[in-house]
């Protein structure tokens, strides 16, 4: 069974496609290791073992055995976030609201998985509706990091993260509007892609056309994050911004990857963030290998010094579009970030929505003429490394003051204003080892590109293959003090 949960996602699915492990055994594996290790994380919360024992029955039935051995995924177990309806199976969005919600159908991201073959095995824990960079709520408490469970494991795709560091599972599902891929992946040294807006369908949704977050793969390697990919793309005639998919799977892009010629570093996205001294230290070695690719690193950024002030008016907003109509009987129980931000969004005027839609699409061109001249735009994947657990969100870095629960996050955030697809890879430890992680970010719908090029940096710092790990105890290290 541990052989089993140590295996890729890739080279489990190559069992399960030729006979050589069955979904059920797969299924047994999975289970075993988070009785072993979710006590001491809290990754997943909820389990649906019996529902993923019959679909994998139905997999294995007569007449269905040639399907699993050309299916995308062959009936390999996955978590998905408790962001995302899951059939019959509680699903929370890790809010006290909704405690005790079972919904009826799935949400089209489950529904494509399993049309190309995943078994849902877990709900993964989530801060409430998504909002917020530490994996806690109301429901189910905190998740930890296994590299020192004292630590967070960011969020809010933090349980996915966790649960792949841990191999609970072999794949999870994430979403992503400000860091939500990025950040818990390099918390927890797994990679996590945030492709596109409209690249994997999602919904149904009170806000279809919403193009802020989007649906995205975590993996332990990124020939597993592409592998998802490939099980998650599609149009869809429910998601009215879904594109089609892809002519090449994605996975063709890691099995032969080009490799990047022209490299733009910068270890501040052109100073609009602080960024922790050791984090930037780490980053920035590990950038400078790419130049063993035969690529030229130097120091760039467009100019992205807006970025804060836009995502400010469109996060607001997008928080009114999708959870204003719960404030009235449920901002008691709600969480106060939450609250705050949508009382942020309910005083914008129209005046402040043009100015900051209009000042995004001169961003969006200014980062489309800078990818005429560079393959790769790299930064840290975050300014701090995992800090205490019981610290809501980071207040400080580096002498300097952060203003709101989500200023943070803004390495990452300021690449969500742009739609370009952008990468968490792991790249390093600090000194307490703690894991970090390296964003690497690709021109616009250029996520093949991007993945053959996370592949060959992978491939090269070599850190994948210390995972799973088994959690570790450990206390408190780090820059973030105060506990909130």
């Amino acid at each position: 069974m541990s052989e089993l949960t140590r295996l890729t996602a890739c080279a489990a699915v190559d069992l399960l496609r030729r006979g050589k492990v069955s979904p059920l055994e797969m299924i047994d594996a999975a289970v075993a290791r988070i009785e072993a290790t979710d006590g001491q994380v809290n990754a997943l919360p909820t389990l649906c073992i019996e529902r993923a024992r019959e679909h994998a029955k139905r997999l294995t039935g007569a007449g269905a055995a040639a399907q699993t051995e050309v299916s995308l995924l062959a009936g390999l177990p996955i978590a998905v976030k408790d962001l995302k309806d899951v059939a019959g199976v509680r699903t929370t969005y890790g809010s006290p609201i909704f405690a005790d919600h079972v919904p009826e159908r799935s949400d089209i991201v489950v529904e494509t998985l399993e049309d190309n073959g995943a078994i849902v095995l877990a709900k993964s824990n989530t801060p409430e509706f998504g909002h917020g960079a530490n994996t806690f709520n109301e429901v189910f408490g905190k998740t930890r990091n296994p590299w020192n469970t004292a630590m967070t494991c960011g969020g809010s795709s933090g349980g996915a993260a966790v649960a792949l560091a841990t191999g609970q599972v072999w794949l999870a599902t994430g979403s992503d509007l400000g860091c939500s891929l990025r950040t818990p992946a390099a918390f927890c040294s797994v990679v996590g892609l945030r492709p596109a807006p409209g690249r994997v369908a999602r919904g149904p949704l009170r806000a279809p056309y919403d193009n802020l977050w989007v649906e995205g793969p975590m993996a332990r390697t990124v020939a597993d994050a592409a592998l998802m990919l490939d099980a998650q793309v599609g149009a869809h005639p429910a998601d009215p911004i879904s594109l089609p998919a892809p002519g090449r799977p994605f996975m063709d892009a890691v099995e032969s990857p080009e490799a990047p010629k022209r490299i733009a570093y910068s270890p501040d996205l052109g100073g609009i963030v602080p960024v922790a001294n050791e984090v930037a230290e780490v980053c920035a070695a590990a950038a400078a290998r790419f130049s063993e690719l035969g690529a030229d690193v130097e120091e760039a950024c467009p100019d992205l010094s807006d970025a804060r002030a836009i995502f400010h008016v469109l996060r607001a907003y997008q928080l009114v579009s999708d959870l204003a109509p719960l404030l009235d009987g449920h901002r008691d129980v709600m969480k106060p970030e939450v609250v705050w931000n949508i009382e942020q969004g309910l005083k914008l005027t129209a005046d402040d929505l043009g100015r900051a839609e209009r000042a995004r699409g001169a961003l969006y061109y200014r980062v489309a003429e800078f990818f005429e001249t560079y393959d790769l735009l790299i930064s840290p994947a975050t300014i701090v490394p995992p800090f205490d657990v019981d610290i809501r969100h980071v207040t400080e870095v580096e002498g300097h003051t952060l203003d709101t629960y989500f200023d943070w996050y803004a390495i990452a955030y300021a690449i969500t204003i742009t739609s370009c697809p952008a990468i968490s890879v792991p790249c390093g430890f600090t000194a307490d080892g703690l894991p970090v992680g390296l964003q690497l970010v690709g021109a616009p719908r250029g996520e093949a590109a991007l993945l053959g090029s996370a592949a060959l940096f992978e491939e090269m710092m070599g850190i994948a293959q210390g995972l799973p790990v088994d959690p570790r105890p450990g206390a408190p290290v780090g820059h973030a003090r105060e506990k909130v």
